[in-house]
């Protein structure tokens, strides 16, 4: 006979295409990273609505002076197209009739402040665009407001910062859809344990270790070993999809190290909570809330993996993005030597 594990883990790998979840899991993530670079346009737009290439019509109307400031703001914002009228009740008739996307009216107080008023629709598909164009309309009003007036005040306000224009398609492709697709296969890798143990305790498998010529913890070992060996494969070849469509994607053994690293700690903490707690459910629910105070600790970290992730895929990783990795491989280690020291303290025969 060779090795348990091995051929316990070649038993789980094989059963899981029974699981048509998984299944679809896995098909889900292959055509997301397969076709990204069409999918990344429509997911920024719900990432950032600003993004798109969205044309809003929008009526202006009020006093001239505060008219005047607020087209001089329009024309500096991308997306927006300001149309003057001579009256508000002309431009909400222009907005009721749909010949507009929105009204701004503009009014100077006796104090010199402006006020707007926007309209916008409320129940459109369109209506998250538009308030966003609005909003960085009026955003930009208030700076160009600052700038002016800041000569005539009592004391120097503070410098205003720099607009910067930053690419939303980069930033969404590495802040957001490269760590998906490299931790979605360690949340499932963790489930997958958790579901193979409480199973076999529900079916009383398990007691069959008394005539078979395995040990217990091998038995755990095969399995955390096919579910926490698939994860990293799984991200390599995501990544690996996502270079060939045109998202460069450096350092892949890093990002290795990364996932191997965050596998162990999530498998061995649903292998844990499977044996401590075996009734699935109850199981499920503690290893959710358990990945979740996960998280939560590494986001307090200087660099979280999200963040070292993303900067790995970009090849600019510091020292401190190296030295997360290493760490977080290091609790791997750490949790995987505190599992089987769960595993060695019980009995299986007791379990259920």
């Amino acid at each position: 006979m060779g090795n348990p594990r091995l051929a316990i883990a070649r038993r789980e790998l094989g059963s899981l295409r029974k699981e048509k979840t998984i299944v679809l899991a896995l098909a889900i993530q292959l055509f997301v990273a397969a076709f990204s670079s069409f999918l990344v346009v429509g997911l920024v737009s719900l990432y950032d609505p600003s993004a798109g290439s969205y044309e809003v019509d929008v009526a202006v109307a009020g006093g001239d002076e505060a008219v005047e400031s607020l087209l001089w703001a329009t024309t500096a914002q991308d997306g927006i197209d300001a149309h003057v009228y001579p009256s508000t009740s002309s431009a909400l008739t222009a907005f009721e009739q749909r010949e507009v996307d929105a009204v701004l009216e503009a009014s100077t107080d006796s104090d010199g402040r402006i006020r707007v008023l926007a309209v916008a629709p409320d129940s459109s598909v369109e209506s998250t665009v538009i308030v966003v164009q609005l909003r960085e309309t009026l955003q930009q009003l208030e700076r160009n407001e600052r700038a002016e007036r800041g000569a005539f005040l009592e004391s120097t306000p503070l410098r205003l910062p720099q607009a910067i224009d930053s690419n939303p398609y980069f930033g969404f492709t590495y802040t957001v859809l490269v760590p998906l697709l490299l931790f979605l296969p360690v949340f499932i890798a963790g489930s997958l344990v958790v579901d193979s143990l409480t199973e076999e305790v529900a079916r009383g498998t398990l007691e069959l270790l008394r005539v078979a010529p395995v040990t217990f913890p091998a038995v755990v070992d095969g399995k955390v070993l096919a579910a926490g060996g698939l994860a990293p494969i799984q991200a390599m070849a995501w990544m690996s999809l996502l270079s060939l469509r045109g998202t460069p994607i450096h350092n892949f053994g890093g990002l290795f190290g990364l996932v191997v690293g965050l596998t162990a700690v999530v498998v061995s903490l649903g292998a844990t909570v499977a044996l401590v707690a075996p009734d699935r459910r109850s199981s499920q629910l503690l290893y959710s809330v358990g990945v979740l105070l996960v998280f939560a600790g590494t986001s307090l970290l200087p660099l979280s993996p999200a963040n070292t992730a993303a900067k790995l895929a970009l090849d600019t990783a510091g020292t401190t993005s190296v030295a997360g990795v290493v760490g977080l491989l290091f609790v791997g280690a750490v949790s995987l030597l505190g599992m089987r020291m769960v595993v060695s303290r019980i009995d299986p025969n007791e379990l259920g």
